[in-house]
């Protein structure tokens, strides 16, 4: 059982891999992408290109699947020597289109969570990546009606947990953030004032992996996010 501070008056979530599965899809769609590419090169080449391509990008594309795609073209064009054909992009275009489509499956206990808190506190979407995207899952969820708020962030730092705060109209210690990444959604809220729980998902996106053990007295760590309520 958790006991928060008495002082919380706005809870946010992240989105992916908190609410709904997201980092699954990015994987079978890598899978698929590297059996297109498979006469260039093996799985792990493709990919450990591929991860570093996506890593660079995010400073200018940011998150989400578009960027995804865009890093498939230029992984493709690289691993093949400019060789890689027009159809073969048309392939990796229409992977990204269909993972885009793909329905929203809730994580176990999320819609009873949100709705048992929303009687008690605000409750906002506190979610990096595209915006379109982001605002379609969020629709299609079937969770849109429980929150207060939807802030889409192009990264999340501690200066952008700020800012949020600054427009919600409350402070730090009156803020807790739940999501499964340490390094976006529970390290920068701790650097500001505000409370945490670390939802671990069952895997890791590369991008968002933090070394070492995170203890701190205002963060919690629970095995699902049904201990919240």
């Amino acid at each position: 059982m958790i006991k928060f501070d008495e002082k919380i008056r706005v809870i946010g979530f992240d989105a992916d891999d908190t609410l709904w599965d997201n980092l699954p899809l990015f994987l079978d769609t890598g899978k698929l992408y590297c059996e297109l590419l498979s006469e260039y090169a093996d799985n792990e080449v493709i990919q450990t290109l591929m991860d570093a391509n996506e890593q660079r990008n995010i400073d200018v594309f940011g998150y989400g699947t578009k960027s995804f795609m865009l890093s498939m073209i230029e992984t493709a064009y690289e691993i093949s020597d400019g060789e890689v054909d027009s159809y073969t992009i048309k392939k990796m275009i229409d992977l990204g289109k269909k993972q885009i489509k793909e329905p929203i499956v809730l994580l176990n206990g999320v819609e009873e969570v949100v709705r048992a808190l929303g009687k008690k506190y605000r409750l906002v979407v506190a979610t990096k990546g595209d915006l379109m995207e982001q605002e379609r899952k969020l629709a299609r969820s079937g969770l849109a009606e429980y929150f207060h708020h939807v802030e889409v962030m192009s990264e999340k730092r501690s200066k952008d947990y700020a800012r949020l705060l600054k427009h919600l109209d409350i402070a730090a210690d009156e803020f807790l953030m739940v999501g499964n990444s340490l390094k976006s959604d529970i390290l920068p809220v701790l650097e500001i004032g505000g409370w945490a729980v670390h939802v671990p998902y069952h895997t890791t996106w590369v991008h968002e992996q933090v070394e070492g053990v995170v203890k701190h007295d205002r963060m919690f760590e629970v095995e699902s996010i049904r201990e919240l309520v």
